[in-house]
């Protein structure tokens, strides 16, 4: 799905406008509107956007000024300026900007809906170039990624010996490919891919390394970057910008966000399969490397959404600093294990945490140790417990913190034996049922906040989607477009206020979310057939 945003300081212009493109394609196009070119640039911070609609004429910025604050901020945004004015210079000034269209008002809806038509068919043959690109550069850099494989795993795993930024250093990396300099912070990428029903490890290697491709032609313009599948078969990026000195840390991660959805579409379109993304809010040194790759693992694991697209970022200033190397070995395993219960592997999860509970058993072990590893096993569990949502299930969870409770560690053991088979058997459960329990939590917001902004950035935001796999998540589960499904409840609100004669249309529009009451009309009309007055008006005919 691609995201439309409509600018224009005549709001009835705007408002026309987005009604049509809204009712017009709504499964391929999410559509936002803004009514100056402030207001457009707060929702380029906000949003991914694909196309811009706008007028070039506007008051305290133009359409013009707007482009190229837009390209300099997200080049891959096409543009169609509309505008009421033939004026040459500013069409010549239009026509000199890449990516750019220009349209006279006076063309009409069915000719500006068949540029936005071209311009999206534009944008998915150069996605389907960046394909056909990353596989000639799959050949040619082919034996380069073998040799950088397991040193950098090596530096994900043990960074303290990668992190001197010495010449040596560096030298190293240009050998081997690595085009990052030791001496400036990086940015750490985490991206976990669904592989759904592909069993066979030569399959999923390919689609791995298709996925790198993908990500690695998307971010080639703006940064250096190096990618490497981990042990667990996810994918990581270590990234630069190319212009650090120049560039604000806050757009760089607000681009890589977007960049980032955009390899999530891809993978989807030309692979099949959906990517989860964790990302260092802060660039880091490279002696963090290791700590912060550990945290987005986590990050990773305590976020809903099992097998959704979503782009995670972590803002947390401090990174873990664990003091112990032996504690440091039992946290890995319990993340192991916990990747294993998220992704559904229970007998490999059950191997990892029996290993776990027999330690704490033996009789040579120490109380520190025991007292460690209990208390890291117990955490995992209730943290699960509570992202899961099981609190009635298992009431007594804190119980799994309260260890001096226990007359033995035999009977501590047995509790989390009992929560850990809980955990697994909720997981059984038929994924239909968290998707119901999902919509049912999205439906009921709408109704309740019909006045407020529904669009589906918002709406994504606030229930922790990416908005595309949200449109089409909730088209799967109710048979309907999410738009259409607002339009109806927002429709049938409004018939119960007009009943009530003591309201004013303008009031009926506000608490349906319309500011302007011939915004209101025009999409009422088109619903009912009848203006909000004539509706009216029939029920005292009645």
């Amino acid at each position: 799905m691609y995201r439309l945003l409509i600018v224009d300081d005549e709001e009835i212009i705007t408002d026309s406008l987005y009604e049509t493109f809204a009712s017009h394609m709504p499964e391929r196009l999410d559509v936002c509107k803004a009514y100056s070119a402030r207001e457009a640039l707060t929702w380029m911070e906000r949003s991914r956007i694909d196309i811009v609609l706008t007028d070039i004429r506007m008051p305290g910025m133009s359409g013009l000024e707007l482009t190229e604050q837009i390209q300099a901020y997200w080049s891959h945004c096409r543009v169609i300026f509309l505008t009421g004015y033939s004026d040459f210079n500013y069409a010549y000034k239009a026509f000199q900007m890449p990516n750019v269209r220009y349209l006279l008002k006076t063309e009409g809806y069915d000719k500006i809906m068949a540029v936005v038509e071209e311009v999206m068919q534009e944008i998915r043959q150069s996605h389907r170039m960046h394909e056909l690109l990353q596989q000639s550069h799959e050949v040619t850099c082919q034996l380069a990624e073998l040799q950088q494989e397991e040193y950098l795993r090596n530096l994900l795993q043990n960074c303290t010996a990668y992190a001197a930024g010495s010449s040596e250093i560096q030298d190293e990396w240009a050998r081997r490919d690595i085009n990052l300099h030791s001496s400036a912070p990086v940015y750490v990428v985490l991206g976990r891919l669904d592989y759904k029903d592909k069993p066979l490890h030569a399959e999923r290697a390919q689609i791995q390394a298709s996925a790198r491709k993908i990500g690695s032609s998307l971010l080639d313009e703006h940064t250096y970057h190096v990618s490497v599948a981990d042990h667990y078969g996810d994918v990581v990026w270590l990234i630069q910008s190319k212009q650090p000195e120049a560039e604000p840390a806050h757009s760089l991660v607000r681009y890589l966000e977007g960049t980032l959805e955009l390899v999530q579409e891809a993978c989807m379109a030309s692979l099949g399969i959906s990517v989860a993304f964790a990302i260092s809010g802060k660039s880091c040194n490279w002696s963090d490397i290791t700590r912060q790759y550990e945290r987005l693992r986590q990050l990773h694991w305590m976020k809903i959404g099992d097998g959704i697209s979503m782009v995670l970022t972590d803002y947390e200033d401090a990174l873990p600093n664990p003091e112990h190397r032996e504690l440091t070995r039992v946290s890995s395993r319990i993340e192991v294990m916990s990747g294993y219960l998220e992704t559904g592997r229970i007998q490999q999860f059950y191997e990892v945490f029996e290993e776990l509970v027999n330690e704490l058993l033996q009789q040579d072990v120490t109380m520190e140790r025991a007292m460690e590893t209990y208390y890291n096993l117990a955490l995992h569990l209730y943290s699960t417990i509570n992202r899961w949502g099981l609190h009635q299930d298992i009431p007594d969870q804190r119980r799994l913190l309260r260890l001096s409770e226990y007359a033995s560690m035999k009977d501590a053991v047995q509790v989390l034996y009992q929560a850990t088979d809980k955990l697994v058997r909720f997981k059984n459960l038929d994924e239909q049922e968290r998707a119901n329990a999902a919509i049912h939590s999205l439906c009921t917001y709408i109704k309740e906040h019909l006045e407020e902004d529904l669009s589906l950035v918002r709406l994504a935001e606030l229930h922790h989607f990416n908005p595309s796999y949200l449109s089409r998540f909730f088209k799967q589960e109710m048979g309907i477009n999410l738009s259409e499904f607002i339009d109806e409840l927002k429709v049938r609100r409004a018939k119960e206020l007009l009943r009530n004669s003591d309201l004013m249309v303008r009031e009926v529009a506000l608490q349906v979310g319309y500011e302007a009451a011939h915004s209101f009309t025009r999409f009422f009309k088109k619903v009912t057939g009848m203006t909000p007055q004539e509706f009216r008006e029939s029920l005292l005919v009645r």
